[in-house]
């Protein structure tokens, strides 16, 4: 297929539970890419393909699948709604043209649906929505599309009204037809019949139906005007002006329906082809240079452009090493030769392939608007760039959140060291959130992730898919350290030891940088008192200082540095002299500029029964949280509060017992904030207790 306009990029997402991926499995079905359909509870779905996804009945990493819908080629991604997996869903928006926000009719929006829905604004991406579960005890479509309007600040646009609610929904009217659509009970997307509107429903049907033209003509100012003038735009043209609206963002054309029981599933499909957009409609991906900055070029989405593209996904499967690739320009076939723009180095194409889940059909050639899979690609990560090695070019990079969350794996015999450390290596090139060090005093390895159940999962693939035997060690949490006073300082090195010698003086000022800045490195030396060329070993001695502070040895947050002045000698002066001069003042400076311990806060949201809401607030006080706020739900209530990471370890367990097994919970990294000083001479003491047993 080579006509663009007939494309459509999209993802399916939600908070977990919402029906992500049974919506996608009744998708394909309908797309006649699979003729039964899967399970989540039965662990037998498309798209969960991994053993701990089909035990779990949640999405863990995203996955491709490629079907059509009306002449329209659909490549669709599910991703995962827990939110230690959101990078998957980061990655995926970074590549997509549209997207399905899947809401439970009777949860409503919840804690990962604002996570996504914020991830999705700032990627441009456009959405239709889809309230899902109406046949749910507790199910309200309404009060869900207020719901979407008050807590995301998004304007729905309602393109149809429930058929009863509950035990008796059974289907939809369409407001732009004015026709409704009702399914039997048999299950089958097929068995519906297309009747007038039930009496019963006309009043709001019209009502709903004007306030729907009226927000849609808004887009069309001549087609406005004729309206108020009392002459009723057509179907086509009101269509016209939705998929304008859809695609500036100006509002989500919203529809309703049971994934699950297969009701309003065609209308669904029916409003991407119609609303979503295509690539070529989509604002063009910026071009970056070496540095990540703007160049103001743009990679125009067509297939006679050189050809570019962005690897947004490694994963390693039962036949080797896979690049997932999103191509924006050109073209691209098996022999071709392409450029790897971040790591300079070029690669001959063997072999390509659209993904159906975990399976594979080859391809021969591909164009802009795919995203394929490309076999044993070497030395690429997510987010590097793919090009015509005549046209080099970066299109923006992907930023990911930093891990706060740490445990030691240790495998029980020594044959498990080499296995475990090949299999962490492909585990890391699929996971950027995913990383790991070696403690270089203890030996054991260190592996760091977005939360609990992030680990839980790389613990359990090292120890089931790979066959490693590990001893897994307690979760440590990420402290920081920072500094709360500015301190102006001088350091000299000298070190003489016959022949040249060593030399370098700095005066310094280290003073508290902005929250988040991280390292700031400013020279203001005047008349040649420390030569340009040492200014960088300067840097780079006290950046190299930032990994290890003087408190307990954890990274430095936030620091600025400024040298104004400094002496050299013309012989004994050189940048590894001025290097170990910055790294000796870092030593020097930072006790006495108030150094203090930082700990993550997590942003926590809990949803629990109505009669177990003093319990539950009253354990997030007793763990340090500050309640941010309270939301009455059909079946319980939400609590949102900030809450030290350290003081969330096993909250699970805690949080079922005082709800008997009905409370929910999620938790997504907020800021680092001072410790209490109790807390920081605790920790303080034990870090040292724990270095001192290296």
């Amino acid at each position: 297929m080579t006509d663009l306009s007939k494309y459509r990029n999209i993802g399916i997402f939600a908070h977990v539970d919402a029906g992500k991926t049974t919506t996608t499995e009744r998708i394909l079905k309908l797309t006649g890419k699979i003729h039964k359909t899967g399970e989540v509870h039965d662990g037998e779905s498309t798209t969960d393909f991994m053993e701990q996804e089909a035990e779990r009945g949640i999405t863990i990493q995203s996955a491709a699948i490629t079907c059509f819908w009306k002449d329209h080629r659909f490549n669709v991604i599910d991703t995962p709604g827990h939110v230690d997996f959101t990078v998957e869903v980061y990655r995926s928006l970074k590549v997509l043209d549209g997207g399905i926000g899947v809401f439970c009719g009777s949860g409503g929006v919840e804690p990962q649906s604002e996570t996504n829905w914020r991830y999705a604004d700032e990627s441009g991406v456009s959405r239709i929505i889809f309230v899902n579960k109406l046949d749910r005890i507790g199910a309200d479509f309404l009060k869900v599309t207020e719901q979407v309007q008050k807590v995301l600040g998004a304007t729905p646009l309602i393109m149809v009204l429930p058929i009863g609610i509950e035990d008796n929904f059974t289907g939809v009217v369409d407001l732009l037809t004015r026709k409704a659509y009702i399914w039997d009970d048999s299950g089958e997307p097929e068995n519906y019949v297309i009747e007038d509107v039930p009496a019963d429903m006309a009043d709001d049907v019209e009502m709903y139906r004007e306030q729907l033209i009226e927000t849609a003509v808004e887009q069309d100012d001549d087609l406005m005007m004729a309206y108020m003038d009392g002459e009723e735009p057509t179907i086509d043209q009101i269509k016209a002006c939705i998929r304008s609206g859809t695609r500036d963002l100006a509002f989500f054309p919203t529809f309703c329906g049971s994934a699950f029981k297969n009701k309003g599933m065609q209308l669904i499909l029916d409003a991407v082809v119609d609303y979503l957009p295509s690539p070529t409609d989509v604002i063009p991906q910026p071009l970056t240079d070496e540095f990540g900055e703007p160049t103001g070029e743009v990679a125009t989405v067509s297939v006679d452009e050189p050809f570019r593209a962005l690897a947004f996904k490694i994963m390693d499967d039962r036949f080797g090493a896979l690049t997932f690739i999103r191509i924006y320009s050109g073209k691209l076939k098996k022999g071709d030769t392409i450029l790897n723009s971040f790591t300079g180095k070029t690669e001959r194409i063997g072999r390509m392939c659209e993904m159906e889940a975990d399976e594979r059909k080859e391809l021969d050639a591909a164009q802009a608007g795919d995203i394929i899979a490309i076999v044993g690609m070497k030395n690429v990560q997510t987010g590097h760039t793919l090009c015509d090695p005549k046209h080099e070019c970066t299109l923006e990079a992907m930023v990911f959140p930093e891990p706060v969350i740490s445990i030691s794996v240790t495998p029980k015999d020594k044959g498990g060291a080499e296995k475990m450390g090949i299999a962490i290596g492909k585990m890391v090139a699929e996971d950027p959130t995913f990383l790991v060090h070696t403690d270089e005093e203890t030996g054991q390895t260190i592996l760091r992730g977005m939360g609990e159940l992030h680990l839980d999962i790389k613990v359990d693939i090292l120890m089931r898919t790979y066959g490693v035997d590990l001893e897994v060690g307690e979760p440590q949490v990420a402290y920081r350290e920072t500094i709360n006073q500015a301190v102006e300082d001088s350091y000299t090195h000298k070190k003489q030891s016959g022949g040249s010698g060593q030399y370098g003086k700095i005066d310094y000022r280290i003073k508290p940088g902005e929250q988040g800045s991280g390292f700031t490195f400013t020279s203001n030396v005047v008349g040649g008192n420390v030569p340009k060329e040492f200014l960088p070993a300067i840097e780079k001695g006290f950046k190299g200082m930032m990994d290890t502070g003087v408190l307990a040895g954890f990274p430095v947050l936030d620091v600025e540095v400024e040298v104004f002045d400094g002496g050299y000698h013309a012989v004994d002066s050189s940048a590894v002299a001025f290097e170990i001069a910055a790294k000796g003042a870092f030593r020097q400076s930072i006790p006495k500029a108030k150094p203090q311990l930082l700990e993550p806060i997590m942003k926590v949201d809990v949803f629990t029964p109505d009669d177990h809401v003093g319990d539950v607030i009253g354990d997030l006080n007793r763990r340090r949280g500050i309640i941010g706020g309270q939301e009455a739900g059909a079946s319980g209530v939400r609590i949102k509060a900030d809450v030290p990471l350290s003081e969330m370890f096993g909250y699970i367990g805690s949080l079922r017992t005082m709800t008997s097994g009905r409370g929910q919970f999620s938790m997504e990294f907020a800021h680092y904030a001072p410790c209490p000083n109790s807390v920081s001479e605790k920790v303080i003491a034990e870090e040292k207790e724990r270095n001192a047993k290296k």
